[in-house]
């Protein structure tokens, strides 16, 4: 009598799919893309970024994240490169046949002397949906970074999926801040209560670290009734933002920006 072999794993459900963007200065003033690279639901396409700046657009070729799908957008820019990412619609975090819960990454990784920015579209929560995201970035001392989130709950007059948004950054290795929101059904209690949203559908915060701050720092604010600048563990400021919805919650990040992007 011999052993019956083990049994297979179950396979994965859902989609996994990783885009992939290397930037590099291309020695005369410009930044060149040597990887452009996306899978599935992440198709990349080059724009036309700002001056020395190389510009690409992630575009959904696809409905996702869907319950059970990993996602991974991971961006890196070299020594003096200077990169735009954005995305060219809305979001949408949608529930799997199986209720499980989706997974959105996005990775960036600043050298010495790199600038991105990152700005997509918000994302938009679905009813019955459960999406964890999870935002890392390293920075070189020298780098500078543009980073804009924006979460909606629910679709207009539908109530929202459960959401879990964790914000990461490193710079030279040190933590400069690590923040996670959860919200929607199945978040801890409160969520949405006077410390929390407080009855807000939308939510957002800008972050600019720039190195020019360890010299000249700008204050922490209160911008209006609903928005604040606060000062992380570094050369950086961090607006956090609630609104009634993702038009207005706009307009507040994007006075913040400029305001306080140089």
């Amino acid at each position: 009598m011999t052993d019956a072999p083990p049994s297979a794993a179950p396979p994965a459900t859902g989609v996994r799919a990783t885009a992939r963007i290397h930037a590099v200065a291309d020695g005369r003033g410009g930044t060149a893309l040597p990887l452009l690279a996306g899978e599935g639901p992440l198709a990349l396409r080059r724009t036309r970024g700002g001056e020395a700046e190389a510009g690409v657009v992630l575009v959904g070729a696809m409905s996702a994240p869907l319950g059970g799908d990993h996602l991974t957008v991971r961006a890196t820019a070299g020594p003096g490169a200077r990169l735009a990412l954005a995305s060219a619609a809305a979001t949408l975090a949608l529930p799997g046949r199986a209720g499980e819960p989706a997974r959105y990454d996005v990775e960036l990784d600043l050298e010495d002397g790199a600038s991105v920015r990152w700005l997509p579209e918000p994302l938009v929560s679905v009813r019955g949906s459960d999406l964890r995201v999870h935002t890392r970035v390293r920075l070189a001392p020298t780098a500078r970074l543009l980073l804009r989130e924006e979460q909606v709950l629910g679709r207009h007059g539908e109530p929202s999926g459960l959401l879990c948004s964790r914000l990461t950054v490193t710079r030279g290795g040190l933590p400069l801040l690590d923040q996670e929101l959860a919200c929607g059904p199945g978040a801890p209690g409160g969520w949405d209560g006077p410390a929390g949203l407080a009855g807000h559908r939308a939510v957002g915060q800008l972050l600019v670290v720039d190195p020019a701050f360890e010299t000249d720092p700008p204050p922490a604010a209160v911008l209006g009734e609903y928005a604040a600048a606060t000062l992380p563990a570094g050369p950086a400021v961090l607006v956090t933002a609630l609104a009634a919805d993702a038009l207005r919650l706009r307009e507040v990040l994007d006075e913040a920006c400029r305001t306080y992007h140089r």
